[in-house]
């Protein structure tokens, strides 16, 4: 294939102009862009049509914020869980086991911002019964109940910032840079901050007219990270709001909403507002209330960066706090463009469908920094071909506009096979866009719906933790979405409150409940309401699909855990019903386990044993006296259980499957497009009259493609592709 140019953004750095020439010209990069730690170098503009430039709004400037010590930016946090021996006065560092040159304790009315609570009993410990010491941060319990456990809710300084302080102790800043300054963050709420923040970016601009596009890295507040003592991580929530908090922002909130929030709405019994919790009237309050104010300060920046004749992009990262890019608010900001880091085929669909802005950018791993290039044991090469292999099914799906990579370049030109590998990389990247002419390749006719507490505010993120980053106890959850991410299907997510309030919306045919009981994502007390269950139990039965994995419409009340058990046709066990004989009908093939050529991978599983609640329920796998596959029909409707679902290629083909007979269309894996091996996957371009087919294995496979009535026979190379035109 020929070869082309742009689509590409390249980090530079100063000192090695000839090597970046060399590279840019290798990749076809149209744009380069500075990381955090490097600095343009001036033939930056010569090299390509966009220069990029990182632009902090909350921190950066070192001499203005050491100058305003009071403009720090705040976080919540809750001690550790101290008991009481004794009678007598008990005494709580409230910073222990934090990490000190990250945070300390703001005293600024401590009676109005802290608290303790009796964790016994779960009681508020009055003011008067309690006070904190500020030399050293310690607070004493005056009469504690003796054998009862104790925390502190507290509010904290950040005086260091959480991404410059991850970058600096990761790249070992302090022993390669010593001048290097640890940046201290500061908050557009407090006093002479906005106006700052205004000004700084107006003379940036004036003083960097090489840059054409502003890469927002990213407003104002970071999402959740705190280190522990030893300088490691200790919390980390990609979506905390736990670091939103200041008493100007808390004062007012109480003033817009009539009431006041504690400190116990943020830390939330050490739970902080995890998106896996069922979320708060007041958390979602102060969700809003933040998103309000983050929109309306960074459009005035965006507004600033448009008069000055630049491009403004928000990185989906870092400092992202009330800019979700699926909110109410978000479209509101006026920016141009969305770039975010890929760690999967979700993440990246999480970038490419971001909606109201004119073009989106994906940033490929591995991240250019001395963890992974070096020369004792990184593989950087293995890296790059496990982001692009994951995140190429959902380029397929829904192409970003851009791709990238980020960090030191010197690094990655250490390693010419790593550099021979992204060129191949990011011509594959372009003819995508090239040889389907711009366009998605076509759905399947099955609308699939996500349903759980966030809906659409949290389109393809639910389960993550750490952005995508595999958890134990989620990654049999994140395979739900990590197929659907790059399988042809229309894919919308729906909150339990708007299915309440206006039902099913009409186009869906198949509802997908994923999630551990208790949890956001699977419901928990949500299935407590009757309407609820009237109304799932009526649409299936009137011939819709309903998938559920793991614990879905879990809540123990009338005698069953799962409220749709009669629908899904199978029921946990919770140990209260072990008197009970069962016989489950065990069927041993089945259009939903075409695929599986073993025995089914649930991953963790449910976490319980689940057996079949009817005869009628068909059995499809069934291990170790559980049931791990079953499909049930309920009315004209039907339904296929999972009892997790990690990622794989026979797993996602399988849930692709079960998505099509739950729909009642298992007939689509005749009449449309589909390939007869599981690591394989088809997308057809009708109005090009082509289909591209990908191999996301690191072996060569031999598949045939089905669709339009023909078939079609296709070696591929190891994680190998090939464009087939389709003659009339």
């Amino acid at each position: 294939m020929p070869r082309t140019t742009g689509r590409v953004t390249m980090p530079i750095q100063e000192g090695i102009d000839d090597q970046i020439r060399e590279l840019a010209a290798a990749l076809g990069a149209d744009a380069v862009r500075n990381s955090d730690g490097t600095w343009l170098p001036e033939i930056a503009s010569e090299l390509v049509d966009k220069v990029y430039s990182t632009y902090f709004p909350a921190r950066g400037d070192q001499e203005w914020a050491l100058a305003h010590p009071d403009t720090l930016v705040n976080q919540y946090l809750m001690s550790e869980r101290v008991t009481a021996t004794g009678p007598g006065p008990l005494r709580i560092d409230v910073l222990a086991g934090y990490y000190r040159e990250q945070f300390r304790p703001c005293y600024e009315r401590v009676e109005r911002f802290w608290e303790v609570i009796d964790r016994t009993t779960g009681q508020v410990v009055p003011v008067p019964g309690w006070d904190v010491e500020e030399s050293t941060g310690v607070l004493t319990v005056h009469e504690p109940v003796p054998w009862h456990e104790y925390t502190v809710g507290f509010l904290a300084d950040q005086v260091w910032d959480t991404t410059q302080m991850y970058n600096y102790i990761t790249n070992g800043w302090g022993q390669t840079d010593p001048t290097r300054v640890r940046e201290r963050p500061y908050d557009v709420r407090k006093d002479g901050v906005w106006e700052h923040a205004r000004q700084a970016l107006t003379t940036w601009l004036a003083e960097h007219p090489e840059v054409d596009v502003v890469r927002f890295t990213t407003f104002f507040y970071h999402f959740t990270i705190a280190f522990n003592d030893q300088a490691k991580e200790r919390f980390v929530d990609w979506f905390g709001y736990s670091a939103s908090v200041s008493p100007q922002a808390l004062d007012a909130f109480e003033a817009e909403y009539g009431y006041a929030l504690r400190a116990e709405d943020f830390v939330d019994a050490g739970y902080y507002n995890s998106p896996f919790r069922v979320p708060s009237p007041r958390f979602r309050d102060w969700m809003d209330f933040t998103s309000r104010f983050v929109a309306r300060r960074a459009k005035e920046l965006v507004d600033i960066t448009h008069a000055a004749g630049r491009e403004a992009m928000m990185f989906l990262g870092d400092n992202w706090i009330g800019t979700e890019p699926y909110g109410e608010h978000f479209a509101s900001i006026g920016l141009d463009a969305v770039v975010g880091s890929a760690g999967s085929a979700a993440t990246t669909r999480l970038i490419s469908d971001v909606p109201a802005v004119r073009y989106t950018e994906i940033r490929f791993l591995p991240y250019f920094f001395p963890d992974v290039f070096n020369h004792d044991g990184g593989d950087p090469v293995g890296q790059a071909n496990d982001s692009w292999m994951t995140s190429r099914r959902a380029v397929v799906r829904h192409p970003l506009d851009r791709m990238g990579y980020g960090g030191y370049v010197s690094l990655a030109l250490e390693f010419p096979d790593f550099v021979s590998r992204i060129t191949q990389i990011a011509q594959e990247f372009r003819d995508i866009h090239e040889f389907s002419g711009g366009q998605r390749p076509q759905d399947a006719p099955v609308v699939v719906g996500v349903l759980n507490h966030w809906g659409a505010l949290r389109s393809w993120q639910t389960h993550m933790v750490a952005h995508a980053l595999r958890y134990k106890a989620t990654y049999s959850y994140v395979g739900v979405l990590e197929s659907l991410a790059g399988l042809p299907f229309t894919v919308r997510f729906l909150a339990f409150e708007e299915v309440l309030a206006s039902g099913v919306p009409d186009d869906v045919d198949v509802l997908v409940n994923a999630g551990a009981a208790d949890t956001a994502y699977s419901g928990g007390p949500v299935w407590d309401d009757p309407r609820l269950v009237e109304l799932l139990r009526s649409w299936v039965a009137a011939g819709h699909g309903l998938i559920g994995v793991g614990e879905p419409t879990a809540y123990a009340k009338g005698g069953s855990f799962f409220q749709l058990s009669d629908v899904l046709g199978v029921d946990e066990e919770r140990q209260l019903t072990l008197s009970t004989d069962r016989y489950p009908t065990v069927v041993g093939s089945h259009p939903v386990t075409a695929d599986l050529s073993g025995a089914f991978d649930d991953g963790e599983g449910a976490g319980h044993d689940i057996y079949a609640v009817s005869p009628r329920t068909q059995v499809l796998s069934y291990q170790d006296g559980t049931v791990r596959i079953a499909a049930n029909e309920f009315g004209r409707g039907r339904a296929v259980y999972f009892s997790g679902l990690p990622y794989s290629h026979e797993n996602s083909r399988t849930l692709q499957r079960a998505l099509y007979w739950a729909a009642g269309r298992e007939d689509l894996v005749e009449t449309w497009w589909f390939t007869s091996d599981t690591a394989t996957e088809v997308a057809w371009y009708p109005d090009r009259g082509r289909f591209l087919v990908t191999n996301n294995a690191y072996e060569p496979v031999s598949t045939t493609v089905t669709g339009q009535g023909r078939s079609w026979e296709l070696e591929l190379e190891p994680m190998g592709w090939a464009w087939v035109d389709v003659e009339d």
